[in-house]
């Protein structure tokens, strides 16, 4: 396929641009929503197809695999044909993930169709991050982007009340239907609204993906910001409410809402830091002082002598600072040619996911050689992982900072002496 360079993002009218970044928030915020569904309609899934909590666990977590295994593949996809071909066909995968909850019979297809549905959501945020590439100028790629993830976490955390509500009065089935239209209507907008966009020509799908894993830049920028995680996918996933019941002794309740605190803030926190990063023109000094933030937040937290009202200003203070990884992503994909920025982000979100399963092994198998599911001072331990990889990974940024500084003081040194 003859190709050419990525254009000038100024040839794509604003209405256009702004037309493409709301379908990719949107898709974004659909597939939030379809993440979240499976604990509204769990005891109706568990009725339709008689299975117990153990078979539904899988079928909410197959998810995540199609999820994750598509972001390679997607990111070449991108780089090599656009959003416009991609973004239609995977929400449209989606819609077909959703139809055996609709007319399915045996168990086997409604867990083939949650596994579509993870594969055809990797591409919203893939899509989000190519449009924005193409549509916005460079100084305002992590601007756009946070604000299209605070669009998505909307979907996430506000997503479920309509939703839940809607299955109480219409039936889960009617509401899966209006799921499928509104992911056909996305399919359709992405069609209509996202112009061709010819893309750099490339040198063979090997040779990328030779390129971004050789990359000790792109590596070392996701293997600090993967180190950095734990807050969002260690701690408000899964182990918070159990630390905030043995060590601070709260309710079933009030533990369980505390952690979600964290993305209320990440709501905020993606357009503040962008806003900071681009004030203080350094993407790495602004991680890396989000990462001091959190550090400290968490070893306050491991005292165990917090009130509930310090803990959730607390918490949402970490969340902004956990928008972190939008900047990261970012950092990452500044290191290659635009022919391969698609890839270069999709390996970065893959990683730093990646991440979040190295934290809930760490933690379990910390409380298991402490014999303390019980114990309050087994569960400091286990979490104490969390501010020591904090810290690591902020140290580094701070390396990669120096050296790049570094790096650019010589070469004006010597264009001067020059």
């Amino acid at each position: 396929m003859n190709t050419v360079a990525r254009p000038n993002t100024m040839s794509i009218p604003r209405t256009i641009a702004w037309a493409m970044w709301t379908v990719g928030a949107f898709f974004y915020a659909y597939q939030y929503i379809l993440r979240v569904m499976p604990s509204i309609i769990m005891n109706d899934i568990m009725q339709q197809f008689s299975i117990d909590v153990t078979t539904f666990g899988q079928f909410s977590g197959v998810y995540y695999i199609g999820y994750a295994l598509m972001h390679v593949p997607l990111g070449i996809l991108l780089d090599r044909y656009g959003p416009k071909s991609i973004m239609p066909i995977c929400a449209l995968i989606t819609v077909i993930g959703l139809l055996p909850i609709i007319f399915a019979d045996y168990w086997l297809y409604p867990l083939i169709g949650r596994f579509l549905i993870g594969m055809g959501s990797s591409a919203a945020i893939l899509s989000t991050f190519k449009i924005i590439r193409i549509s916005f100028k460079e100084e305002q790629f992590t601007r756009m982007l946070s604000f299209a993830v605070t669009i998505g976490l909307i979907g996430a955390i506000y997503g479920g009340g309509p939703v839940n509500y809607m299955c109480d009065t219409l039936g889960y089935k009617t509401v899966t239907e209006i799921l499928c239209i509104l992911g056909i209507v996305l399919a359709v907008g992405a069609y209509l609204l996202v112009p061709n966009i010819e893309v750099e020509a490339s040198s063979g799908i090997l040779t990328d993906i030779k390129e971004v894993f050789t990359s000790r830049q792109v590596l070392s920028v996701c293997f600090l910001a993967g180190l950095m995680v734990g807050p969002l996918e260690g701690f408000a996933d899964v182990w918070g409410k159990e630390f905030l019941q043995k060590v601070y002794g709260f309710n079933s309740s009030i533990a369980a809402s505390l952690p979600s605190t964290m993305f209320v803030g990440m709501c905020f926190g993606g357009p503040l830091l962008s806003l900071i990063a681009s004030k203080t023109k350094s993407d790495l000094v602004t991680i890396f002082g989000a990462g001091i933030i959190m550090t400290i937040s968490f070893a306050l937290l491991l005292t165990g002598t917090l009130s509930a009202t310090s803990i959730s200003v607390l918490f949402t203070v970490v969340g902004i600072c956990c928008a972190y990884q939008i900047i990261a992503i970012y950092k990452a994909s500044t290191y290659v040619r635009e022919g391969i920025v698609g890839l270069t982000t999709a390996v970065a979100n893959m990683i730093i996911m990646i991440f979040g399963y190295f934290f809930h092994s760490a933690i379990g198998f910390i409380l298991k050689l402490c014999n303390g599911f019980e114990s309050a001072l087994a569960y400091k331990y286990a979490i104490s992982i969390i501010p020591i990889t904090l810290c690591i990974g902020a140290l580094g940024f701070m390396w990669i900072y120096r050296k790049e500084t570094q790096g650019s003081n010589l070469i004006m040194n010597e264009t001067l002496a020059g």
